[in-house]
């Protein structure tokens, strides 16, 4: 089998008690897991949920709290427990951990995610294990990642991973919910992630996590479109990650053929949070999709959101969403150029968005 980079996400109700407590059984089987993989030549990092779960009970909150700083401060004092669990057990394999904290921040500026990369591929060529988690302690809410569903998501594009795998309590994705109707019947494989299945998993979390079976699906929906395969299940034992990598584990198999290799500045694009919207007309969208060329202002002909060069924006033709790119223009300057044949404000032609910056949103 070729080397494969693979991202392993592991939610709080995965390495928790029932009383919220980091469950060290549980804890060693995903990390003899993991030393599996690692011992067949493969790069691994994993996207560890658990930290607030682990330091609740030692705040004295009775359950997990649901206030931003209840939650913060369990952060602050569960996640110092779970990295020491971690480098202790990891230590039996001679392997060693690194702690990275990543915010929302870290993906949405080209600058931060670049550096991401960067570490991540140092410690990588290093054999290190990368441990990832969101900065709970001094994230805000509209800087954070929803869960570590999205998260994982996010770092497998980063990294230009081959598999992001997603273990839950829920052997994969179903017709309707199993709990509530014994007719369900087990998706295998899909090639993309619609709305109709985003109907299929209803339901949220554990009472000790926040990602249910919805947030799985959009994480996967982002993490196809950044070129990565998906796999959403369950396993047992210390090789459960690798028959999931030899595509014999128990849950729903996300890929599809046609996957694309994005170089850095794309992947950032694809993974990066939109700023606003532009609408263009036919003879704009037959030059971005049919002819590989870039947006100019002449095709465009309303916008939304307030936006600045260099940020991220999506672009429709009428109601169908083409793709995403990287703009030129401030939303106030496209507002005085769009529909000319020049820049209004250089008197000459100049992309809106650039082809190399430019990404087509893959439909199936």
């Amino acid at each position: 089998m070729r080397r494969k980079r693979i991202v392993v996400k592991i939610g709080s109700s995965s390495l928790t008690n029932a009383k919220g407590e980091i469950d060290q059984v549980r804890l060693l089987e995903h990390v003899q897991a993991i030393a599996t993989l690692k011992q067949q030549g493969h790069d691994v990092l994993l996207v560890s949920s658990g930290a607030v779960a682990a330091g609740f009970k030692k705040l004295g909150y009775p359950a997990r709290p649901v206030t931003i700083k209840g939650k913060q401060a369990a952060a602050a004092v569960g996640q110092s427990l779970l990295i020491q669990s971690y480098h202790a057990l990891f230590g039996i394999y001679d392997i060693i951990p690194a702690q990275i904290l990543l915010t929302r921040t870290d993906f949405s500026t080209k600058e931060r995610y670049q550096n991401a990369y960067a570490t991540f591929e140092e410690l990588l060529e290093r054999a290190i294990v990368p441990i990832i988690n969101e900065n709970d302690t001094v994230s805000v809410r509209e800087l954070t990642f929803g869960d570590n569903d999205m998260l994982s998501a996010l770092v497998s594009g980063l990294v230009h991973a081959d598999q992001l795998i997603i273990l839950t309590d829920i052997n994969g994705l179903y017709t309707a919910n199993p709990a509530k109707n014994s007719q369900a019947q087990r998706i295998d494989r899909l090639t993309d992630i619609t709305d109709e299945m985003l109907s299929f998993a209803d339901g949220t979390g554990s009472k000790v996590g926040t990602g249910g079976m919805t947030s799985k699906l959009l994480a996967a929906r982002a993490a196809l479109q950044a070129g990565v395969k998906v796999f959403i299940g369950t396993g047992y034992g210390a090789d459960k990650l690798s028959k999931i990598v030899e595509g014999q584990g128990d849950g729903t198999y996300v890929e599809h053929e046609a996957l694309a290799t994005l170089t850095n500045a794309k992947q950032w694009i694809a993974l990066t949070e939109v700023s606003g919207k532009i609408f263009i007309d036919a003879g704009a969208q037959q030059a971005l999709l049919e002819n590989g060329k870039s947006l100019l202002p002449a095709g465009i002909y309303h916008l939304e959101g307030d936006f600045g060069q260099g940020d991220v924006v999506e672009v429709y033709h009428e109601k169908e969403l083409l793709g995403r790119g990287e703009i030129g223009y401030s939303s106030t300057e496209l507002l005085q150029a769009m529909g000319k044949r020049t820049d209004a404000l250089t008197n000459h032609p100049i992309e809106v968005i650039h082809r190399d910056k430019w990404l087509k949103i893959q439909t199936n």
